[in-house]
């Protein structure tokens, strides 16, 4: 007789196959691992023991920190030493899928008494005082409260809880959810990175295959440019269910076949349908659980993953519109070329291509920030980072903007400035040549650290059936954004800046691309041919093309606009990026030529044929003017303009490179107007850019 019991199984779902793997999937499993060891994910026996090394110095540091709040309280020594404390890790390394220079995702237990303030001054302070600690920084105030550091070389994220019992023993369980109750939220947040993480290895047929699937797919990620919760993109954690969740579905295929079978399904997936491991549970707490039929918010969710841990969350609520959009097509890529690998055609080191992000678009917002001092600016950089994902959600909705793209990671830059002047361009992102410490006069040598991030725009394509001029506006996003940042508690405008600034693919700085690696130039379009070319008088002189890089008008002195001998020429007002070949025009030697990497700030006057012109700051040194007394104001340092403009009024205009003025364009054009450029006659931007 048939039992009437049914088949147990991991999961929401029975899975598709319980087939056994066949030779080929073995075989393509075993040159997969081949490759992950040829790429070095793997780390040798003396780093593991390393880390071990590092968690058990870290471990006593921690039963240290809480025997002294526990003393200072009156507990005598030998009753404060029962206290107890346990540090437990989470995330890739609990997993098993570290690789060589991964962090350490940890969590600090204490009792009730040990409180959150103590935690980030006692601990900071005995942590920052060891010698094996470096690059440490304390942020409080996120949305899980984080200490980031440097132990012996190993990045160590040190996170805090307190539980509601008098001592935490070494054999503390974590998986009970009574453990929560009494608890704050961000405390229940930092337990949960380490419940989930045990509970996805519960929840997972294979370890194995599951392990060797998952560094694959996270090497992938970070390849591809799409590992990065705080950028919008899918995190460690989610990364992780994904693959738990192809692994139920095949309990019994080999991690090649998981590979393959995961990109295929996840380019599928009907989202907004969440991703889950096991139902969602009710529990022990007046918390909220994820919801998206009692909760707005979660409703709008782009690509729920939910954690499985009580109380269950979203670990994908980041994602935007433009970041989803980026993931799809990846996965779409990622399943051909694992599709032609399982058959025999194609090889893995294929998949782990690196990015095209930096020559993928024309345009690019850079977003610098920067600080006088190492410590400011890894809380600075830091805060500006976890902020980003606003300015893309704002950017989103911007009129002809289609995607907008943000990079994973930062550029950080050291440089030695010897004026005022040097430090202003090095917060615009042009910095003084290399120097070294021992040749500065320290009395007027100021070391500034940068960081800059990306933001990758796609325009729209223009309506084949309308000449109308189109115009992106975004000077609304970033003065949002720049407001944003700047409210900041712990900002100082006199030590920390930031500059949001556009430019062009062909101005993207060396530092953006690997070693022979060059950006792939731009496709012109063709002239149309179903226009004709105006009279030969109402051509201007040779326009110019607008500069590579504009800064965003918010500047402490703020960009002082005028009109051109009286003239109320619009185009005064928006520095403009124009799309299309440059028009026919009359000879131009008349025009001093341009330079790559020009200025970000112009000034204007008139050419030799009396037409009204923007000149750059390129034009202006071949005139034998000056350089601006300061990046942040474009102002002159002399006392009057170059002769061959100061016959004529002149304005100071923000990045716009000897682009004539005094005629109309012909064809239909893009104008980005950017933060603050776009004063009425005579009228001063205020704000600040916090350049320093």
């Amino acid at each position: 007789m048939a039992s009437s019991n049914p088949q147990k199984y991991l999961g929401m779902t029975p899975p598709i196959s319980t087939a056994e793997p066949t030779q080929k999937e073995i075989q393509a499993t075993e040159q997969l691992v081949t490759t992950l060891k040829e790429l070095g994910l793997f780390e040798s026996e003396e780093e593991s023991r390393k880390r071990e090394l590092v968690l058990g110095k870290l471990n006593s540091v921690f039963k240290d920190f809480v025997k002294k709040v526990t003393m200072q309280q009156g507990v005598p020594e030998s009753m404060a030493a029962e206290a107890g404390g346990k540090i437990f890790t989470f995330g890739s390394y609990r997993l098993g899928v570290h690789g060589k220079g991964s962090d350490i995702d940890t969590l600090c237990v204490a009792p009730r008494h040990v409180k959150r303030e103590s935690f980030f001054s006692l601990m900071y302070s005995s942590l920052k005082a060891r010698s094996e600690v470096t690059e440490i920084t304390a942020v409080p105030d996120a949305y899980v409260p984080v200490l980031k550091f440097q132990f012996s070389d190993i990045p160590i994220d040190l996170l805090f809880a307190q539980l509601d019992r008098s001592t935490v023993p070494d054999d503390l369980d974590l998986a009970d959810d009574n453990l929560l109750k009494g608890l704050d939220e961000r405390c229940v947040r930092s337990l949960n990175g380490s419940r989930v993480t045990d509970e996805i290895l519960r929840l997972v047929p294979n370890i194995d295959a599951f392990r060797i699937a998952l560094r694959c797919i996270k090497l992938w990620a970070k390849r591809r440019a799409i590992y990065s919760n705080v950028m919008g993109f899918f995190g460690g954690i989610a990364w992780a269910i994904l693959v738990a969740r192809v692994c139920q579905l095949y309990p019994n295929a080999a991690a090649g076949a998981i590979v393959s079978k995961f990109f295929r399904i996840m380019h599928k997936w009907a989202w907004p349908q969440p991703v889950l491991l096991k139902q969602i549970e009710e529990g022990p707490l007046a918390v909220r659980v994820w919801n998206p039929k009692i909760y707005p918010q979660d409703k709008a969710h782009r690509m729920p993953i939910i954690t499985p841990a009580y109380p269950s969350m979203c670990a994908t609520h980041n994602v935007t519109v433009s970041t989803q959009r980026v993931t799809t097509e990846e996965f779409e890529r990622a399943a051909d070329i694992a599709d032609r690998i399982m058959v025999g055609s194609g090889r893995w080191v294929e998949l782990f291509t690196k990015s095209d992000f930096f020559s993928r678009y024309k345009y690019y917002l850079q977003v610098i920030a920067s600080s006088k001092e190492a410590e400011s600016q890894l809380r600075w950089a830091g805060m500006v980072e976890s902020r980003l994902r606003q300015l893309v959600m704002k950017l989103e909705l911007v009129d002809h903007l289609e995607l907008a793209h943000p990079y994973i990671e930062g550029f950080e830059k050291v440089c030695w400035c010897l004026n005022e002047e040097e430090r202003n361009q090095a917060a615009h992102g042009q910095f003084p040549p290399p120097r070294e410490e021992k040749d500065l006069d320290m009395s007027t040598a100021t070391q500034i650290h940068t960081t800059t991030f990306y933001i990758g725009l796609c325009i729209k394509a223009k309506d084949p059936n309308s000449n109308a001029p189109r115009k992106l506006d975004i000077s609304w996003p970033t003065r949002e954004f720049v407001g944003m940042v700047r409210s900041w508690d712990k900002f100082d405008a006199a030590s920390m800046g930031i500059v949001v600034q556009y430019m062009k693919s062909v101005a993207l700085p060396p530092e953006v691309f690997d070693e022979g690696e060059q950006p792939r130039p731009m496709k012109k379009r063709p002239k149309s041919r179903n226009r004709s070319n105006p009279p030969l008088e109402d051509l201007p002189a040779k326009k110019r093309r607008a500069s590579f890089t504009d800064a965003v008008a918010i500047s402490g002195d703020g960009y002082a606009y005028t009109h051109l001998n009286g003239s109320s020429d619009t185009n005064l007002k928006e520095p403009t990026i124009r799309e299309g070949t440059e028009e026919n025009g009359s000879d131009s030697s008349h025009v001093p030529s341009l330079q790559s990497g020009i200025d970000a700030h112009d000034s204007a006057g008139s050419d030799a044929n009396g037409s009204n012109v923007k000149y750059s700051q390129a034009v202006l040194r071949k005139l034998g003017s000056d350089r601006p007394a300061s990046p942040a104001n474009g102002s002159f340092s002399g006392s009057s303009p170059p002769a061959a403009i100061s016959s004529h009024t002149y304005a100071q205009i923000g990045g716009m490179s000897g682009i004539n003025v005094g005629m109309s364009r012909k064809f239909p054009e893009i104008k980005l107007r950017l933060a603050g450029q776009q004063p009425r006659a005579g009228e001063t931007i205020g704000g600040s850019s916090g350049a320093i």
